[in-house]
């Protein structure tokens, strides 16, 4: 894993006004080679790394763009992708590269998983290097599945994993603790047990609202 240190300098590059010093930008595009070469992820770096080069569109390098939106598609499905691509400026995200990556953010977010499969298939350039990406994938197909299926017929998982079977999917199905039903489908969960209806009650005090009120004037 990367450096303590490194970890911690970086952090300090962040606060205050030295996070938007083009000085600094070297050292955090180092920060995110080393992202994608120990499959680590620090969201609040790599938004600083795209808003200096918003700032200074002259340093903008594609590559480390790329490896960014990357990153953020590993962490699906919170919406880093979304946070990283609305501070991309428009030119950049005309780049040949970039339009890939962002078409296969489009393939993931829609579930079209067969689909993206096929496109990381047809262009294996674009997570090239970038250590864990097809299981991370893996990981947010199995998540959709899961909220999505109760059981599932087995060659449909194998597709909808990258082609994932034999002992390879066995060693998958046990670590999401799924598991073979005697027709031959897969068990993946009890849709019942997680569509539970519940009562919330908010309850807000009288100094909450009065500060809040004070506030707007």
């Amino acid at each position: 894993m990367a450096d303590l240190g490194k970890r911690a300098a970086v952090s300090q590059l962040l606060k205050g006004i030295d996070r938007y010093n083009p000085e600094n930008l070297g050292a955090l595009e180092d920060y995110v080679h080393i992202q994608v070469d120990e499959n680590f992820y620090d969201l609040d770096a790599n938004l600083a790394v795209l808003k200096l080069y918003q700032f200074n569109p002259a340093y903008s390098q594609t590559t480390i763009t790329a490896q960014i939106l990357l990153k953020a598609l590993m962490n699906l499905p919170n919406s880093d992708f979304i946070m990283c691509r609305c501070v991309i400026d428009d030119s950049i995200q005309q780049d040949p590269t970039i339009q890939k990556v962002v078409r296969l953010a489009d393939l993931l977010e829609t579930c079209s998983f067969v689909e993206a499969w096929k496109f990381i298939g047809e262009e294996p350039g674009i997570i090239d290097g970038v250590k864990g990406f097809s299981e991370a994938i893996r990981k947010y197909v199995s998540y959709v599945i899961e909220i999505t299926y109760q059981t599932i017929d087995v060659n449909l998982v194998t597709e909808l994993l990258g082609g994932l079977q034999g002992s390879s999917l066995q060693e998958w199905m046990k670590g999401r603790g799924w598991t073979v039903e005697s027709n031959g489908s897969i068990f993946v969960a009890n849709q019942e047990a997680h569509v539970k209806s519940r009562n919330i009650a908010e309850k807000i005090d009288f100094d909450c609202v009065a500060s809040i009120v004070a506030a707007a004037r």
